[in-house]
């Protein structure tokens, strides 16, 4: 056990010190400062004014035209950065001629939107018919306020032609809505802004990322580690000293505590900054001491993993072929995040609880939710992990004695196999 701990001892400090490292501990912060810097930007209330959108119109009805006038001079009012230019004539004409211009208008772009009221609108079936041309990109997110502004428009004539007046019915429809969250003490009462709902829904995608980042990091550096001393004949030196499983726990332990010492900081500067701007999140003890647990345990699944991976191989680019199934592995529950956050107790997230390489990553995300997880699910995970654990060391144990010593050639399916058989 001691020659484990220096072997660890030693692959932390020399990890620790190098720029590399360094550089890690600020690339995440680095980098979500600049998604949040470039999000604000480009913010529409920054930007600058945009082309204006054109609509042609066709008002069947012939009773619109009004309400349809002052309803697109008060949205262009309130959004003079994204003003919306509106083609209404005064005459409308239902004639299969105008049809076809309008058509035309819109395939020679011309016109963004065409939109004809039928007839009957205000008191019968009739629909509003929007058309468009191959839309861009860039009036996608307009789409639903012209459909707004134009449902307003008929809602607004009918409530006319039945003498309701608009004003009281706004007033009687209007409810002022407060969202509270109460302490966990008498008095500490808050009202909950929409940051705060935002961040109730990225806290579990977090620290779930902090775990596949801690994992998928530290779990390509045990590779590099392994081919590097392979190739340069220095694990000759070494194994002169310990033996094989010493010298792959020790190694798997010291990146283990690496990978833990990242992890550890970018989330003890997520918080610091959050608690900082005065933004609640639901970051308790036991959530970190689980987060904890299991970083530290699919580590060390993954780890051996590639440990074992790295001692059969001799140049990292033969890794790779091996690294995708259990990289894409990974991705699973990136994929599948959303369901699992509103669903913690569901099918789906239980079943991937019990799948080991997805454990660590779910089961955070499941207790991060701030749902109520069964005691015995998480006591059963755990269990889960430590035995897989012990086998997946055990076997790469066994195929490290063998592929550490080989150059040359990479070890087959069938020489992995006997490896494993090996007494």
């Amino acid at each position: 056990m001691q020659k484990i701990l220096k072997i660890a001892q030693r692959e932390y400090i020399e990890t620790v010190k190098t720029k590399a490292f360094i550089f890690g501990i600020l690339m995440l912060p680095l980098i979500i400062g600049a998604i949040i810097f470039f999000v604000s930007w480009m913010s529409p209330d920054k930007a600058g004014p945009q082309p204006p959108v054109k609509v042609a119109v066709n008002d069947m009805s012939s009773e619109l035209a009004v309400e349809i006038k002052a309803s697109f001079d008060k949205y262009n009012q309130d959004n003079p950065k994204r003003q919306i230019q509106l083609d209404l004539p005064e005459i409308q004409q239902d004639s299969d001629a105008v049809e076809e211009q309008a058509r035309n208008n819109l395939r020679q772009g011309q016109v963004e939107f065409y939109v004809v009221l039928d007839r009957d609108v205000l008191e019968g079936p009739g629909k509003i018919h929007l058309y468009t041309y191959k839309p861009k990109a860039g009036i996608i997110d307009i789409f639903s306020t012209i459909e707004y502004i134009f449902r307003r428009a008929v809602i607004n004539q009918r409530y006319k032609m039945q003498n309701l007046s608009q004003e009281l019915l706004e007033k009687l429809r209007k409810v002022p809505i407060e969202r509270m969250e109460i302490g966990s003490t008498e008095g500490h009462d808050r009202v909950q802004s929409d940051t705060d709902r935002v961040l109730k829904m990225i806290t579990p995608v977090f620290f779930m990322y902090l775990i596949f980042l801690g994992i998928l990091v530290s779990g390509q550096q045990i590779i590099s580690s392994v081919i590097e001393e392979k190739n340069s004949r220095i694990i000759e030196v070494l194994l002169s000293a310990v033996n094989p499983f010493e010298l792959m726990a020790g190694k798997i332990l010291g990146l283990a505590g690496t990978g833990l010492t990242l992890v550890i900081l970018w989330a003890g500067a997520a918080i610091l900054t959050t608690r900082s701007q005065d933004i609640s999140i639901d970051v308790t003890g036991e959530l970190m001491a689980y987060f904890v647990i299991y970083y530290i345990l699919g580590f060390l699944l993954f780890s051996s993993i590639m440990a074992g991976a790295g001692s059969v191989c001799n140049t990292i680019k033969e890794t790779q072929s091996l690294m995708m199934p259990m990289t894409m592995m990974l991705v699973i529950p990136l994929l599948s995040w959303f369901k699992v956050v509103h669903e913690p107790n569901g099918t789906l997230a239980r079943v991937f609880s019990f799948i080991p390489p997805l454990t660590p990553m779910v089961m955070v995300l499941r207790l991060s939710s701030g749902s109520e997880i069964w005691i015995v699910e998480i006591i059963a995970s755990i269990i889960l992990l430590v035995v897989s654990v012990l086998m997946a060391m055990w076997a790469a144990a066994k195929i490290f004695r063998t592929g550490i010593l080989m150059y040359g050639k990479r070890l087959g399916l069938r020489e992995v196999c006997r490896c494993l058989l090996q007494s």
